[in-house]
């Protein structure tokens, strides 16, 4: 069996497993990785082999709201350097490297096709602007694919066909370009075609997904929701979803915590079958993290 039947039935038996998860299903925490690197506000997460990749925000000036909209924003762009990490299992950072161009400095959710690792950059704010980029694992070269006219805040790529999918602004689009592979769109040349459909699913905003199968994305996420006279609850959650239907089949909550009790879905996560279990790894807090590492028992 080749690599990619390999990875294709691997990702099956994640559907499978993923599809019998309820909310009472039980999470063992089997590992706490310190980072032993400043991690910035981590993004994505991706695991090739025993390596692990993490896209991350490093912000120099926070945004800021304005009164009201000006020129089609909500606030200001605020200043910041994209970074891509790759780091071993014990946690000591390998390589690094810096992506994005001005205002455009927000890395999402990564992706990886099997030989190349897929990496957005956007504004740090919504109906903004965004650079698609391809990242080679190995040695870090990079390549800018193209550019939009969307924020752009996570990716998922489908080997199958060379369709890329990506996320809107907490999820709620989604963006489907076809077809991708062996072609650049840059210098002011026009994207990839791209269809836009509306993400029905409205309990999680989606952070970082990962393709699955033959078209589907697990996708994780969390939502702060205010309680009356008490303050508030982060909810994080891991969704399905059909890229040809654009809905959420099968939605599980993760009642699960950092040590500074951030959800463990904050953003970066990644998900493998790992002796016959599904294995999640989360990375959910700033700067000083932890790379968590969860199976499901039952």
């Amino acid at each position: 069996m080749g690599k990619d039947e390999d990875r294709h039935h691997q990702s099956e038996a994640i559907i499978q497993h993923f599809t019998k998860m309820t909310a009472s299903t039980s999470w063992q925490c089997v590992k706490k990785i310190r980072l032993a690197f400043q991690t910035g506000h981590p993004q994505g997460l991706v695991k090739i082999g025993n390596s692990f990749y993490l896209s991350s925000v490093e912000i120099g000036v926070s945004t800021e709201k304005f009164l009201l909209p000006q020129n089609g924003y909500d606030r200001t762009p605020g200043e910041g350097i994209g970074r891509l990490f790759h780091f071993d299992s014990t946690g000591d950072l390998l390589q690094e490297m810096a992506l994005g161009e001005g205002p455009v400095y927000h890395p999402g959710g990564i992706d990886y096709d099997g030989a190349s690792l897929w990496v957005p950059v956007a504004e740090y704010r919504p109906n903004s602007q965004s650079i698609i980029y391809r990242v080679t694992p190995e040695t870090l070269d990079v390549h800018e694919m193209f550019r939009c006219q969307e924020h752009v805040g996570g990716l998922a790529y489908n080997r199958r066909n060379d369709t890329l999918y990506g996320i809107g602004w907490g999820g709620r689009t989604m963006y489907v370009w076809t077809p991708v592979k062996g072609k650049v769109w840059k210098d002011g040349q026009k994207e990839p075609h791209r269809t836009t459909h509306i993400n029905g699913s409205h309990y999680i905003d989606y952070q970082d997904c990962q393709f699955l199968g033959e078209k589907y994305m697990l996708c994780s996420g969390l939502s702060s929701y205010a309680l009356p006279n008490v303050g508030s609850l982060a909810l994080g959650g891991v969704e399905l979803v059909d890229l040809e239907l654009h809905i959420a089949l099968h939605q599980v909550p993760v009642i699960l915590y950092s040590n500074t009790m951030r959800p463990m879905t904050q953003n970066p996560f990644f998900v493998e079958l790992h002796q016959g279990l599904l294995r999640f790894y989360f990375v959910p807090d700033d700067h000083e993290s932890t790379l968590y590492v969860y199976d499901v028992v039952r």
